[in-house]
């Protein structure tokens, strides 16, 4: 998204890199003001609700501003960065070094100060943007050198004994419609957020009751700006504050979503795979596997797409507008996957239609893909159903959500040495433990325990994958 603007300067605009979403935080900077840039060069990196993403620029050009520093969660829409194109990419430099003169204020509206013209890299406010030139659209939206002054706007009110000038809070619009409905004015709110923004917590904050000590600790009403309330403090030695936001933040809302929404039924079985495991090395070995990783989730994966077949209604998904279940012929199969970012769910696209060989590669790229944090978000959509592997971690079973949209999830424990009954004696046996939750609105109990007997009766006889496929 670009915008062309006075003098050949082109605003690159943060674009929606996936479906819907609103805001993405720019992780890292790749370029600097000055950088010449070319069509198709990366320029950032960013982090939405579901993947890192790296934005390339759409046309060639020199860089004249960054509007955002990195850690900056930033609007969908909002202009990132300035190029000059053209002409403008030699004139850029000298516009900046040319000092606008400046105007003395008018009778009752104060003009802006100095300080408030563009100085290179600035704090800004996401949402309020950047000026690019020296017209000025709203006081706001003009970055001043103090961060604290970054995007404040003078406003002026009358009292009875003249004309008083006072700087605008700093909140975004849903703070100020919050505090309106509350009856708080946001000039006696303390902000505790980035750059001096007033957030909803502080809204909340100042209507609930005061402190006894709060009236011997209210600043004197003077000209001056009244210093910011201490932060409350914490050992940093005993606690670690994390702020969730990004792919965390993402799979909370979901996974809150999922669990108060679809309700939830778990079936267990704990099977003997002994025989799994012993395919899985003869796989290693096979010439047609060669170069591809081969593993217990591969076989598990292949099992749990026989039973779907056998059992198509396991693959649907509840339309709540239209009040339908909408039976899916094809399968995408997601695979759970722990991140530094936090829990993705990427999926193979029509698993269902890929041979043993073809599915161990997809499984892994998918995994290298999820370990590198270069995940799309294009492939974190459209899953139909869901494997997670808890067994890597040690663990022998656990109840595992629903990923939003989707009517079943199966969980894997761990692959244990294990005393068992087999052919009438006690021997030691490779065993684990199945879970499949599923959505019991649209899958009972019937349907959700043939499809956990069936992948069961894979993994405990393997050949029948050969004739149940």
């Amino acid at each position: 998204m670009t915008t062309m603007t006075e003098g050949s300067v082109r605003e690159f605009k943060m674009p929606d890199v996936g479906e819907g979403l609103t805001e993405a935080e720019i992780l890292k900077w790749y370029v600097q003001p000055g950088d010449t840039v070319t069509d198709g060069q990366i320029v950032c990196e960013v982090e939405t609700a579901k993947a890192a993403v790296e934005l390339p620029i759409p046309y060639d050009g020199v860089v004249r501003e960054l509007h955002f520093p990195e850690g900056t969660t930033v609007d969908v829409g909002t202009s990132i960065i300035a190029v000059a194109v053209g002409d403008g990419a030699a004139a850029a430099p000298a516009q900046e070094a040319a000092p606008e003169p400046a105007q003395p204020p008018v009778a009752d509206t104060p003009a802006p100060a100095e300080e408030e013209k563009p100085q290179g890299r600035q704090p800004v406010l996401v949402g309020y943007g950047v000026a690019t030139s020296s017209t000025r659209r709203r006081p706001r939206k003009s970055p001043g050198a103090p961060a604290q002054e970054a995007a404040a706007a003078i406003q002026t009110e009358m009292n009875g004994h003249g004309p008083v000038t006072r700087e605008r809070p700093l909140a975004k619009p849903p703070v100020r419609k919050l505090a309106k409905d509350l009856g708080v004015d946001l000039a006696t709110v303390v902000p505790s957020g980035p750059d001096g923004v007033i957030t909803r917590e502080d809204v909340h904050a100042a209507v609930a009751p005061a402190p006894a000590e709060a009236p011997e600790a209210a600043p004197a009403a003077t000209s001056a700006p009244a210093a910011p309330a201490p932060a409350v403090s914490y050992d940093t030695a005993r606690e670690t504050r994390v702020p969730v936001k990004g792919v965390r933040k993402a799979t909370a809302a979901a996974m809150v979503g999922s669990a108060f929404t679809a309700p939830h039924v778990t079936e267990f079985v704990t099977v003997d795979v002994t025989r799994t495991m012993k395919l899985v090395e003869e796989l290693k070995q096979d010439k047609e596997f060669t170069g591809l990783r081969v593993n217990p989730l591969l076989l598990i994966a292949k099992a749990l797409l026989v039973a779907i077949r056998r059992n198509p209604d396991i693959n649907a998904s509840w339309d709540e507008a239209a009040q339908e279940i909408v039976v899916k012929h094809y399968v995408n199969l997601g695979i759970a996957a722990a991140t530094p970012r936090g829990l993705i769910v990427p999926n193979i696209k029509d698993a269902h239609a890929k041979t043993l060989p073809q599915l161990a590669e997809s499984l892994g790229e998918l995994v290298s893909t999820a370990r590198e944090g270069r995940t799309s978000p294009a492939a974190m959509q459209g899953g139909t159903v869901t494997i997670t592997n808890v067994g890597v971690f040690g663990v022998d079973t656990g109840t595992p959500i629903l990923n939003p949209g989707e009517s079943a999830i199966l969980a894997v424990g761990a692959i244990k040495l294990q005393p068992w009954v087999h052919k009438g004696k006690v021997k030691p046996r490779q065993v684990t433990t199945l879970a499949l939750s599923f959505d019991h609105r649209l899958v009972d109990g019937e349907l959700g325990s043939k499809v956990l007997a069936d992948v069961a009766a894979i993994l405990e006889q393997p050949k029948r994958l050969l004739t149940w496929a």
